[in-house]
């Protein structure tokens, strides 16, 4: 409903505008055979109100007779059975989010790969069933042990929209970026294969993915990283200061000729790196009020020398903390990695 239409409106003028604009887009969710169906029995209890007698007692009391009963008991039986339609539906719906729930859990690990050399963990609530945001840690050949010419792929990526449509896009980045991953393709050349994949199913670039890829090799702690549009992700030194890793262009999918410009950075022993989607600094509380990144720079600033699970763990805790009872608006991921 369009609310800005109604914002000179007054009075009751207002409370019957906005009435009928929601009974109107209540109907035409409905089938074009459930409108009718819908339409016969508010007819119908219509016309059993219309012809409701009033009548004194002997007790001098008002009692309502109704003109015909039987239209009341079929327009109440109607809407009932049109109610039972639209439940049924929505338990079919369910179930069948429920299963894309399943299936969009084994597109993503349930734990980190263990890597000598790194500490990783990785948290992801969707705001919906199922979500767009998107998140993978592997060795880039699985059957050799990480090093050099092995390294370490980390990506996260956020997908535009929300619920199924996302869900949707993010299967098939995960399996453009599998098939891309596999062909043992530099990263800006895996980079530029999945913004072409995604400039092919972007419908005019209103589907576009942010992403941050990286690629560390464990023995010698050397990162190269792309930005696709993401938000920066925040390398936290040992010392406690704080850099942000920016170097990339565009979202996935907004332009063909994108040229991605590469990162790298050296982590030390004791170095942290954040990487999470916009869910996470965008949560707001009650009052409508976003944790934002400065919280987070705050946490990060405060936060003890500990594995990565738990200072993921004490940053989700703190996040749901501050959006209290307010509702998840956006899908949250976090993936941190930290350096022992």
């Amino acid at each position: 409903m369009d609310w800005e239409a109604f914002a000179q409106e007054k009075g009751l003028r207002r409370f019957f505008k906005i009435s009928r604009a929601l009974f109107w887009a209540m109907l035409m969710k409905l089938s074009p055979a459930r409108r009718v169906f819908l339409l016969i029995a508010l007819a119908l209890s219509a016309h059993a109100i219309l012809t409701t007698r009033v009548v004194i007692n002997q007790d001098k009391v008002p009692v309502a007779i109704p003109g015909n009963s039987g239209e009341m008991l079929v327009a109440v039986a109607a809407l009932v059975f049109l109610l039972a339609l639209e439940l049924a539906d929505r338990v079919t719906m369910k179930r069948d989010l429920e299963i894309a729930r399943e299936i969009q859990r084994w597109l993503v690990p349930d734990t980190p790969p263990r890597v000598p050399g790194i500490d990783l963990a990785f948290s992801s609530q969707p705001a919906n069933t199922v979500g767009g945001d998107y998140y993978d840690a592997f060795p880039l050949d699985p059957e050799r042990p990480p090093g050099k010419d092995n390294p370490v792929l980390l990506v996260v990526a956020d997908v535009a929209g929300k619920s199924v449509p996302a869900a949707l896009l993010m299967a098939t980045f995960q399996a453009s970026r599998r098939s891309l991953s596999t062909a043992s393709v530099s990263l800006e050349e895996l980079v530029a294969g999945m913004n072409r994949y995604a400039c092919a199913h972007s419908l005019g670039g209103r589907r576009f993915t942010t992403a941050f890829f990286a690629e560390l090799d464990p023995l010698s702690r050397a990162l190269a990283y792309i930005s696709a549009g993401h938000n920066p992700p925040l390398l936290r030194r040992a010392s406690g200061q704080l850099e942000r890793l920016e170097a990339g262009n565009l979202p996935l999918g907004i332009d063909l000729a994108t040229k991605y410009e590469q990162g790298s950075a050296k982590l030390a022993p004791g170095d942290e790196l954040i990487i999470f989607t916009d869910g996470l600094i965008e949560t707001q509380n009650v009052s409508e009020e976003e944790f934002g990144e400065e919280r987070l720079v705050e946490f990060l600033k405060a936060a003890p020398a500990e594995s990565a699970q738990k200072t993921l763990e004490r940053l989700v805790a703190s996040v749901d903390a501050f959006a209290g009872h307010a509702r998840q608006y956006d899908d949250l991921t976090c993936l941190i990695l930290r350096t022992p």
